[in-house]
């Protein structure tokens, strides 16, 4: 008898019961990766994005006749810091004060949101009611509405309540603005987060508010970082909000107020608009790429049960 052994191409590569790629799906899969369509667009797209970042670094270390000159050009010898130590510690701009007033904001905020949005995702995804999922679809609303579009009436009712041009009035406008997008992502979530650990934990004596907290809360990791950072990257950025909530005569600015406060009077000096411009946006495109990974696995843990 002979007995014959399996070569390692004879083994199969798939695991049992799965499946392996067929050659229709392995040629289609190589033919999409080689699409010309495919690079020409990612090339476009790379372009649009990168073109801006590279004229605002550049010519933030430019004079002004070499930035109306050629404002692509790097010239080597011509590059200097002056304008940008100028920028710094120039008093009209207050590039300082405003990353320290708008840090604290992005963590009031942040904490609010959270306090708030957690909780409430929790009881609409564990309920099964059809009112709670109107609640939902309600919250959802939110995220539809322009923010510009609700200034106005936003304005109004903070005068109302004696809270018209105050820090407190922008951090409550601002929770309110991130609490839809944060529960809809927090409810995906924690659907994804098997009941039976809610009914362990009620064996054991724990109530919700102590399941939420200790239990569920940490698993929550992932989606808790995404709403995060895209809160903290949306309140950094925004001008709308404290530029209209708090006038100049609060005495309080954020990095694009202060930066509009100071180009608005300089604004044919391009030695003191790009040196600006960069000092507001680039810790937010640092902080970005450095997390933009758990933006990505965030958005996506919830996407697919299973």
């Amino acid at each position: 008898m002979v007995v014959l052994e399996a070569t390692a191409d004879d083994r199969p590569k798939t695991a049992p019961g799965k499946p392996g790629p067929t050659e229709d799906t392995v040629r289609a899969d190589r033919e999409d990766a080689r699409s010309p369509v495919r690079w020409v667009l990612l090339g476009v797209l790379f372009v649009v994005m990168v073109v801006p970042i590279y004229l605002l670094v550049v010519n933030a270390f430019k004079s002004q006749q070499d930035i109306l000159d050629n404002p692509f050009s790097i010239p080597l010898g011509g590059l200097t810091f002056d304008h940008m130590s100028a920028a710094i510690s120039s008093p009209q701009f207050n590039v300082i004060g405003g990353y320290g007033f708008t840090l604290f904001l992005v963590v009031l905020v942040d904490v609010f949101c959270i306090l708030l949005a957690g909780p409430a995702a929790y009881a609409i995804a564990r309920s099964l009611k059809r009112r709670t999922q109107l609640v939902l679809l309600y919250f959802l609303a939110g995220t539809f509405i322009p923010g510009a579009a609700v200034i106005i009436p936003v304005i109004y009712v903070l005068r109302e309540i004696g809270l018209a041009n105050t820090v407190t009035g922008l951090v409550a406008h601002d929770v309110a603005s991130t609490l839809p997008v944060s529960i809809f992502l927090f409810v995906g979530f924690i659907r994804t987060i098997p009941v039976d650990i809610d009914h362990a934990a009620t064996i054991d004596g724990a109530g919700r508010y102590r399941t939420f907290w200790t239990i569920i809360f940490p698993l929550m990791r992932p989606a808790v970082v995404t709403v995060l950072i895209l809160n903290s990257i949306g309140i950094w950025n925004d001008f709308v909000s404290p530029q209209i909530l708090l006038s100049p005569s609060s005495g309080h600015y954020t990095v694009t107020t202060a930066i509009y406060a100071g180009i608005s009077q300089y604004s044919t000096d391009l030695t003191k608009v790009f040196p600006n411009l960069l000092l507001a946006v680039a810790p937010v495109v640092i902080f970005f790429i450095y997390m933009q990974r758990h933006i990505i696995s965030g958005l996506t843990v919830g996407a697919v049960k299973g």
